[in-house]
């Protein structure tokens, strides 16, 4: 039931706000002139086959892309599997995902649904005083994607993604509480086959001690190129400050990460993989990672 109440609340919220971002819904220059109108396709009026756009995913990296999924088309995109390592004072935490599946739809040319949860997710923390493991289902996350610019690429590229966390998760793996936020990537086309990419994001986190609220900001710089045929680079900076009353603390870290679409005549099917290495104290040591990603 609690599944079904946040996916109906995330439909609801991905409904009101397409209202308000239709109206800014454009073309990014360089888009290509002549192009074809794909304004009337829905999820019920499928984009052709041969109208697809390439595979555009929100990973390898931390980024969100601004690009959304062809309507009446799915994608998934995942961790196959992901580890992250934490120390704080004598305390080291290892936390492991199981797979971590994104499933998205596309709802127009310019929005899609998209939807988040980690089937199972271990936590293991070890001090001088002991080992301790938590293991269970993790949060579900529930998201709309609004390109404001750019759907079909471009030289410009915008994109609002508001989200809600519903508190699905175990005890020990979640928090147990209702968050969301609202990020707003955006991408611009340099020389020589570079794209720039940045991507703020503005969250309301749980407090650590009580029920109320926080704000929590992130921010990252993504630089990308190809490195070879069907093979992109990634290199990433990315910062937290989380204004928590009892626990505030300035996160920072350089991720680098490779994506490889497996075969040039279906470019459908993409697999990556990655590093995410922590700058302060607070950060994560070490995240690796491997990922699967393809678009129906």
């Amino acid at each position: 039931m609690m599944l079904k109440a946040a996916f109906n609340v995330g439909v609801v919220f991905v409904v009101a706000f397409s209202g308000c971002a239709a109206g800014f819904a454009q073309t990014a220059p360089g888009d290509g002139a002549g192009a074809p109108d794909k304004s009337s396709y829905s999820f019920f009026n499928p984009t052709p086959e041969d109208q697809l756009r390439d595979l555009c995913t929100d990973r390898p990296p931390k980024a969100n892309l601004p690009c959304t999924v062809d309507p009446g088309h799915f994608q998934y995109e995942s961790d196959v599997f992901n580890w992250t390592r934490s120390v704080s004072g004598g305390t080291t935490t290892d936390t492991f995902l199981y797979t971590n599946p994104t499933l998205k739809v596309g709802l127009t040319n310019t929005i899609d649904l998209e939807a988040n949860m980690a089937p199972f997710e271990r936590v293991v923390t070890r001090s001088a005083s002991g080992q301790q493991g938590f293991e269970g289902v993790g949060d579900l996350y529930v998201r709309g994607k609004f390109n404001l610019a750019g759907p079909d690429g471009g030289d410009f590229q915008l994109a609002l993604i508001p989200y809600v966390k519903a508190p699905t998760g175990s005890p020990g793996v979640s928090n147990r509480a209702a968050e969301g936020g609202l990020i707003a990537p955006v991408s611009f086309a340099l020389p020589e086959g570079f794209t720039l990419l940045f991507d703020p994001e503005f969250d309301m986190l749980r407090n650590a001690n009580d029920f109320g609220h926080h704000a929590n900001i992130q921010f990252l710089g993504n630089l990308s190129h190809a490195v070879m045929e069907n093979v992109t680079g990634y290199v990433e900076l990315w910062g937290q400050e989380n204004s928590d009353p009892i626990k505030p603390n300035k996160q920072a870290s350089l991720d680098l990460s490779l994506a490889w679409l497996a075969w040039k005549k279906s470019p459908s099917l993409q697999f990556d993989l990655g590093a995410n290495i922590g700058l302060t104290a607070a950060t994560p040591r070490l995240q690796l990672y491997l990922g699967v990603s393809q678009k129906f």
